[in-house]
């Protein structure tokens, strides 16, 4: 039997750690379920669908996840300018954590 001793353990280094690396700021998750519902989303609909957040922070989050791979921006060379962003396939690979997370929230909120 193969014993984990915490003394010597690394939570920096998991897979854990990673995954909530790139999931973790206030928006990210409700940016990723926004795209999860309604697949493809403009800039300014995921604006309205979260009041809360403010012009910048949205551009900012929005670049640190497609920096991080999980969303695709395509821009179409037209005035005004046109932006959609989607989940990649490493973004949908997130899908069932969320999923689960929601499930969760459901069956133990108070």
């Amino acid at each position: 039997m193969n014993l984990k001793n915490i003394s010597s353990s690394d939570l920096k280094d998991s897979g854990f750690m990673y995954t909530l690396s790139l999931i973790n700021g206030k928006y990210k998750m409700i940016i990723l379920y926004c795209l999860i519902e309604f697949n493809i989303v403009r800039f300014n609909e995921i604006k309205r669908y979260i009041n809360s957040i403010s012009y910048k922070t949205l551009s900012l989050t929005l670049k640190e996840l497609e920096t991080d791979g999980l969303v695709n921006r395509k821009e179409y060379p037209q005035i005004p300018p046109k932006v959609e962003y989607s989940l990649t396939e490493r973004g949908k690979s997130l899908i069932s954590i969320l999923d689960a997370m929601c499930s969760w929230g459901e069956q133990n909120k108070c």
